[in-house]
């Protein structure tokens, strides 16, 4: 669970604002960024990163109260492992877009 949450933290923290700025897009905030992923099509809605985000701060800062709640954590990480993957793979392909003009 820990390595989910840090490939998303990765991804919002670093990535998506490197993209942001190789594309010369302008996002002084957040949500523009995120909004501009969504545009290029590297993440597939802002709902889904925000739920996956949400999930993400879950894991690093509540603990799971019993064996159930942490269960359903794993399975949630588990089920959008591919999810990240694929925003993942998306970054490379929109990043090397603009590499490659320069």
């Amino acid at each position: 669970m820990k390595r989910f949450a840090s490939v998303q933290d990765f991804l919002g923290a670093k990535i998506f604002p490197l993209l942001v700025d190789i594309s010369g897009v302008t996002a002084d905030k957040m949500t523009e960024t995120l909004f501009a992923m969504e545009q290029e099509e590297v993440i597939e809605s802002l709902e889904v990163w925000i739920e996956i985000r949400a999930i993400r701060n879950q894991l690093e800062y509540d603990y799971p109260r019993d064996l159930d709640q942490a269960l359903n954590d794993l399975k949630f990480c588990i089920d959008h492992f591919s999810t990240l993957e694929t925003y993942y793979n998306n970054a490379g392909k929109f990043a090397e877009r603009f590499i490659g003009e320069r």
